[in-house]
């Protein structure tokens, strides 16, 4: 597909699942971009950022040029708060509604911590010396789920260098009638973010747990997408052949 495609923007999206990762490093190493995507969990991006640096030193040795090869990490922001604030809602204990609201922007705080540690690191320095481009953070579902929060908060909270951000329609038109961007949120919250995390613990929630639920259901969700493709081309088809 990609090579029938040929477009140098294009990128493959992978799911980021055990299963993924192999498919992620093999398609670097072939000098095919690659968008990483139903990330939940800081770990499960470790694994991705180490993906990609496999990678990319395979394509390098496989002889390509690595400033043609581009990747993204898609770390999914809404879905976190959602499943964990029906958590939280669940719990009678009452420090469980200060942490409302909360988990998936300290998830994405720390998760930018671990970018910030691998791109610092002599692995990537390598990289970056034969011309590679870093594998950026990119910040999806960013659409508010629950109205009672700001509209524009999985936009203007996730504000830091060499990040992405993809939105809906509907939270880009939000960020430029009232979004305020206050420069980088990120890299000073790194211990704020923690204390989110060992909160939700102490709670009961562990979000590694919440990472596979949600990645669980993310996979589910591809699986009926690309059926209903299929199912429409299959049809498409048919009925051109009667034509």
């Amino acid at each position: 597909m990609w090579w029938l495609v040929d477009r140098p923007n294009a990128m493959i999206k992978i799911p980021a699942t055990p299963a993924g990762l192999p498919a992620i490093r093999a398609c670097l190493a072939e000098g095919i971009s690659v968008n990483a995507t139903l990330i939940f969990s800081v770990e499960r991006y470790r694994e991705v950022m180490a993906a990609f640096l496999d990678g990319m030193e395979l394509a390098r040795k496989n002889g390509h040029n690595l400033a043609e090869i581009a990747s993204v990490a898609s770390f999914f922001i809404s879905r976190v708060d959602t499943e964990v604030d029906q958590r939280l809602d669940g719990s009678d204990n009452p420090k469980a509604r200060a942490l409302r609201g909360r988990a998936a922007i300290a998830n994405a705080t720390l998760a930018y911590q671990a970018y910030r540690q691998t791109m610092s690191g002599p692995r990537w320095a390598g990289l970056a010396d034969a011309g590679a481009h870093p594998q950026r953070p990119l910040w999806a579902s960013t659409g508010v789920k629950d109205p009672a929060y700001d509209d524009t908060r999985y936009v203007v909270e996730l504000v830091a260098p060499g990040t992405v951000n993809t939105m809906p329609e509907a939270t880009l038109v939000a960020v430029a009638e009232h979004g305020v961007v206050r420069g980088d949120r990120m890299t000073a919250n790194y211990v704020p973010a923690r204390a989110v995390h060992d909160g939700l613990y102490e709670l009961g929630i562990d979000m590694a747990e919440v990472a596979r639920t949600l990645e669980q259901a993310g996979v589910a969700q591809f699986q009926d997408a690309w059926k209903a493709l299929i199912d429409d081309v299959s049809t498409m088809l048919a009925r051109h052949r009667k034509i």
